[in-house]
């Protein structure tokens, strides 16, 4: 038998396989487990050019993946200056006066509602520091924006715009634009003649981020859009020169007003593929955020709003849906709203049989206890994000739980109720709304925050395998992924300590020994 390229031994192996749960020694060849045991097991494969790394004292686990990311789009949408630490409107100002400028933008994104304190998102609070500048401020849940009058003005926006798709440019009474800019076709008026970085920078960037991403134990990441449609020639570019250092599934936007030829596109770039990426799956939005007056609610939120879904025309999504279905292809639907999460899973039902375990629901914020047993009947997977829990506080005075009030807010994020019930739940982080590192998520799982911090967290072994097992059936890749097992991919995350007994806030912090994308060791810890 030829020689294994890389042996690992050592470590406290959690393989999550039914069939040897625990092992001591991996080996790998050519991007593919092919022994798993102890070290007698796999020193046959031993050869003079095999690696060979003692992980005495680490925990090693399956792959770390990232369900929910936008690494591509995300390095556009995280441009700029960074506010995510902004907290109320005074600090807010500061640190728009002091803002460097891009092209002669001053750019920002990461903005908590909450920092407006109740107040109406209006560019009148900002104006005055910003010297005349256009300015582009992006709101953290990355559907809504600030535009300043400058910028309004370099986009052509002098007054409200009728959309395909549930996007408002707000005005005020005499219909005056205010600079509230809410859902992706309003912000992509003033998203159009921002300036741009050129494709050099974007793959520097980009290269940079995904090496960060797998420092932190990621091995991949399910990419909930196509960035500018030029992502697989930028893709491709980065695996001339060598390897990703995450492996990539990407899943192409279909937005309101999709006809019969761009459903035929989104199928025929399910072909697109590179050696650590893949097209696999297509994205819809079902509705917006709690925060921003866009989730598609049952009853409306406490400014009336909430009561539309991203789809004028709800029905045509479930058409959209079962027309990807029949050619195969899988998707994903962000959908935050009680309604919004009905309406997903009405649809997957008509599908049949046929439906289970090929749809997922992205974020799914809250949902009535009649909901919450329908995505295990169903076969529907849960993509939660749990950093999200973050923006709410637990007394319910954020901005999502007022919107919301108490009786909805009290059903926030309900991983565990969903596990309990039999759901698959694949988790992620949904960079950069949060920060992309694993470690938080797996912890913020067992230990929500905010409004969810009310319920029950996860177990150590559901947060883990929300990342491995759990996210593989997501993909539709279960039988080659979340396990360490003989013919599975070598995608490998070894840590300090064991994620699945220490404490969650000590898994936040935990040392990353090893990180192993396709074989290939993409970070070495100390």
């Amino acid at each position: 038998m030829p020689a294994a390229d890389l042996v690992l031994t050592g470590a406290h192996v959690r393989t999550l396989d039914p069939g040897r749960p625990r092992a001591r020694a991996v080996a790998v060849r050519d991007g593919v487990i092919v022994a798993v045991g102890d070290a007698d097991d796999v020193r046959a494969l031993s050869g003079p050019g095999t690696e060979r790394i003692d992980l005495t004292g680490a925990t090693l686990v399956p792959g770390l993946v990232d369900s929910h990311s936008h690494p591509v789009w995300g390095l556009e949408m995280a441009t700029g200056l960074d506010l995510s630490a902004v907290r109320d409107l005074d600090a807010l100002r500061d640190a728009l006066r002091g803002a460097d400028r891009v092209g002669g933008w001053v750019i920002a994104w990461g903005l908590d509602h909450n920092a407006f304190g109740g107040r109406p998102v209006d560019r009148g609070l900002v104006e005055d520091v910003l010297d005349g500048a256009p300015a582009f401020i992006r709101l953290y849940d990355g559907h809504s924006a600030l535009a300043s009058g400058a910028a309004l003005s370099a986009a052509g926006i002098t007054g409200p715009r009728a959309f395909a798709q549930r996007s408002t440019v707000v005005c005020d009474a005499a219909g005056r634009p205010t600079g509230h800019l809410v859902e992706h076709a309003a912000m992509d008026l003033v998203q159009a003649v921002l300036p741009r970085p050129s494709s050099a920078v974007r793959r520097a960037r980009l290269v940079e981020l995904l090496s960060a991403m797998a420092a932190t134990g990621l091995t991949g990441a399910h990419v909930m859009d196509l960035g500018g449609g030029d992502v697989p020639e930028l893709l491709a570019s980065v695996e001339a020169d060598g390897d990703l250092p995450l492996r990539l599934r990407l899943a192409p936007w279909c937005m309101p007003g999709t006809g019969r030829d761009g459903l035929d596109e989104i199928v025929a770039l399910q072909a697109e593929a590179g050696r650590l990426w893949r097209v696999g799956g297509a994205k819809f939005f079902m509705d917006g955020t709690v925060e921003g007056g866009t989730a598609w609610l049952e009853h409306a939120d406490c400014h009336g709003q909430g009561t539309e879904a991203f789809w004028p025309d709800p029905e045509a999504y479930a058409d959209a849906v079962r027309r990807l279905h029949a050619a195969g292809v899988r998707t994903a639907t962000h959908a935050i709203g009680d309604a919004a999460v009905r309406h997903v899973l009405d649809t997957v039902a008509s599908l049949g049989p046929g439906g289970r375990l090929a749809h997922r629901i992205e974020h799914i914020e809250t949902v009535p206890d009649d909901t919450v047993p329908r995505f295990a009947e169903l076969g529907v997977v849960a993509s939660m994000q749990p950093p999200h829990t973050a923006y709410t506080r637990a007394d319910h005075s954020d901005e999502w739980s007022r919107r919301l009030g108490d009786a909805r807010a009290d059903r926030a994020w309900r991983m565990r109720d969903l596990r309990d019930a039999g759901a698959y739940v694949a988790l992620g982080s949904d960079w950069p709304i949060a920060h992309h590192d694993v470690r938080q998520v797996l912890a913020t799982a067992r230990s929500p925050r905010g409004a969810a911090s009310a319920g029950a967290g996860l177990t150590g072994s559901m947060a883990l395998e929300g990342c491995t097992t759990h996210a593989a059936v997501a993909a539709g890749e279960a039988d080659v992924a979340g396990r360490i097992a003989p013919g599975y991919r070598a995608d490998l995350t070894a840590f300090g300590l064991d994620p699945v007994a220490a404490p969650a806030d000590e898994v936040a912090q935990a040392p990353v020994r090893l990180t192993v994308a396709g074989g290939r060791i993409t970070h070495r810890g100390a």
